[in-house]
């Protein structure tokens, strides 16, 4: 079966062997050299759940010939195989064959959300500050006068002040670097409605006033967050949906020489003209024409369309369909 790429001649045979993902030769350029001939490759297993998980895990992978040590962490989700030679040992279908599916470790997908974490804390303090206030708040609306208003609203103050300046800081920073550059965003009016809401409050206070809004001023600091925490999350998944779609974009393909050799490319080593073995469950790495056999593809990443779709000898396919058959 064959394929052609626009403007040059590239073949593609899909062959019906077996695959395993990630592949040996994607494992061995995802892996990292220690010296000594020992190469690390870390791989993420979501399903990892308890001790048992880690024992299981360990053990078999200890099994397994040229495998020098296996370290499962279970917080990151994640397992480190140390292993020797040229030939890449059979882990990933080890773990499969447990009922765990690992992929590659990917740094940039696996990393912690710092920022979210920062915005949990704020959302954290800004409510307790908040609700201290009301507490407070609550014995001047009910008539306390004098010296007991004035103690209250002091408290307030003093309960507002970290609040503002922990939990507003994500407001404040950006309005000022805003400022700073000459231009506006929706942090700006923000940071200036919290500020003027606690002076007033504060000039009232030092006054003996009747009134004072520091309640007001953190409630909104406080709601603020959450809207900021819950854009940040959507955002996220958006970016995580979008990274996981680039995941499934192909790192190379099987290079079927002229003397019968197979040697495994990266995609940007491949050049018209080659013929490229793709066996099921693999993803056609660049646009071609096939060159020998027969297959069904699927095509829903390319053209949206579900249907598998059956290619003959002469037929052109695009890169990124996926080979089933």
């Amino acid at each position: 079966m064959s394929c052609c790429a626009p403007g040059a001649e590239m073949a593609l045979d899909l062959v019906n062997t077996g695959s395993v993902l990630p592949s040996s030769q994607e494992i061995r350029l995802a892996s990292r050299s220690l010296g000594d001939d020992l190469r690390q490759t870390d791989l993420s297993v979501p399903t990892v759940h308890c001790a048992a998980c880690i024992e299981a895990i360990e053990t078999a992978l200890g099994m397994l010939d040229q495998v020098e040590s296996t370290r499962v962490n279970l917080s990151t989700k994640r397992v480190a195989v140390r292993w020797r030679g040229n030939q890449v040992p059979p882990f990933v279908a080890a773990l499969g064959r447990l009922g765990y599916e690992a992929h590659l470790f990917d740094p940039e997908v696996d990393n912690k959300d710092k920022t979210l974490s920062e915005l949990i804390r704020a959302v954290a303090v800004a409510g307790f500050a908040a609700g201290n206030i009301m507490l407070l708040s609550v014995s001047v609306w009910s008539g306390a006068e004098g010296a007991t208003r004035d103690l209250f609203h002091w408290l307030s103050a003093l309960i507002a002040i970290p609040a503002l300046a922990f939990a507003g800081g994500i407001f404040f920073r950006s309005a000022w670097n805003a400022l700073r550059h000459g231009r506006m965003n929706m942090d700006v009016p923000i940071a200036v409605g919290v500020s003027l809401a606690y002076a007033m409050s504060l000039y009232e206070t030092i006054n003996h006033g009747d009134h004072a809004y520091f309640d007001a001023s953190v409630s909104l600091l406080f709601f603020l967050l959450i809207g900021r925490t819950l854009d940040h999350v959507m955002r996220e998944r958006a970016r995580t949906a979008v990274k996981g779609l680039s995941q499934l974009a192909v790192r190379g393909a099987m290079v079927l020489r002229g003397d019968g050799a197979r040697d495994y490319l990266p995609v940007g080593e491949i050049e018209p003209g080659m013929l490229l073995l793709i066996a099921a469950g693999e993803r056609i790495p660049v646009d071609g024409k096939v060159s020998r056999g027969t297959s069904d593809l699927d095509c829903s990443l390319v053209s949206g369309e579900s249907t598998p779709r059956s290619v003959a000898p002469g037929e052109a396919v695009q890169a990124g369909v996926l080979n089933l058959t």
